[in-house]
């Protein structure tokens, strides 16, 4: 069985886990996970990773993420989303002086980087518990900010109350929370309505499989359907190794930088390290005593 990744076009309705147990069963696989939770109201580009693919879960997860949201100014509510219970509507006569100008100004303002407050419902935990159970146990716990960045935010639409937007960010960016900033900027208050991620690092929605045409693949060629690991990296720089050095990394010795000729190598710049047979056989760093460490290796 390979290993790599799968881009699934996630359905609504269903849980990310959810959509990795029907990814499991039908490979007929002991392990697969995901790179990144979508919301079960969420869809789009869910990638999952297959056997030794779930060592470079971490890779995408910090990688940078493309969004098709949709936003409804005017009532807030408690998980930010419209899944939530409504804390505030907005007046109908102070809407009504709502216009494109202001919404376009407002959206437009947070691009960049800034630190964002995670929602108290969200996967992220406290004391091993995910803070929306605790939420939903009236336990409402606030993460601090974290840093994030909006590299572009462009209005595709807008319907008022509705704005449609595309939304190119960093990892551990939230959408809903964003959603929410914008309803508190504006003073109307917002929720996100939908959701649609389209890109995960250098994987794109149109790559992806919908969910039901994949497990009515056989077997054969749902295999066919995972990226193998050393093309699921290629963002990285990457080095074509003879044997010799191959039989290093299996056996776990010490790679030089004179043993290895990567142009323009920084410490801590991950690197893929790749044999004659174009397999993935181990993921290094360069450290500052210019000597390679081993965050994954594959060969063995």
């Amino acid at each position: 069985m390979k290993s790599g990744i799968i881009a699934i076009h996630k359905p609504e309705g269903i849980s990310s886990a959810r959509v990795v147990a029907r990814v499991k069963k039908a490979l007929g696989v002991k392990k697969v996970g995901h790179t990144g939770t979508l919301d079960p109201f969420a869809t789009g580009l869910l990638l999952c990773a297959i056997n030794k693919g779930t060592r470079i879960s971490r890779f995408f997860l910090d990688g940078h993420k493309r969004y098709i949201a949709r936003i409804c100014l005017g009532v807030e509510t408690d998980t930010y989303d419209l899944t939530g219970k409504t804390v505030s509507t907005a007046q109908k006569s102070i809407m009504d002086s709502l216009n494109s100008e202001d919404v376009e100004q407002a959206v437009k303002s947070f691009i960049g980087i800034q630190d964002q407050v995670p929602p108290v419902f969200s996967a992220l935990k406290h004391e091993g518990q995910p803070l929306y159970k605790l939420a939903r146990q009236g336990k409402k716990i606030q993460k601090p900010p974290r840093r994030i960045e909006f590299f572009d935010i462009s209005i595709k639409h807008i319907e008022l109350p509705n704005i449609d937007v595309e939304v190119f960010c960093s990892s551990g960016t939230y959408i809903r929370s964003l959603a929410f900033d914008i309803g508190q900027k504006l003073g109307y208050g917002a929720h996100l309505s939908k959701l649609c991620r389209t890109q995960s690092s250098e994987f794109k929605l149109e790559d992806a499989i919908q969910l039901d045409a994949f497990e009515r693949l056989d077997q054969t060629t749902a295999q066919q359907r995972i990226v193998p690991l050393s093309h699921c990296l290629e963002f990285m720089p990457g080095i074509v190794v003879d044997n010799s050095i191959a039989k290093k990394i299996k056996f776990g010795q010490k790679l030089l930088k004179k043993d290895l000729d990567v142009p323009l190598a920084k410490p801590d710049q991950f690197i893929r390290v790749i044999d004659n047979n174009n397999d993935l056989l181990a993921i290094i760093q360069l450290n500052k005593t210019q000597e390679y460490k081993y965050c994954c290796v594959f060969s063995s």
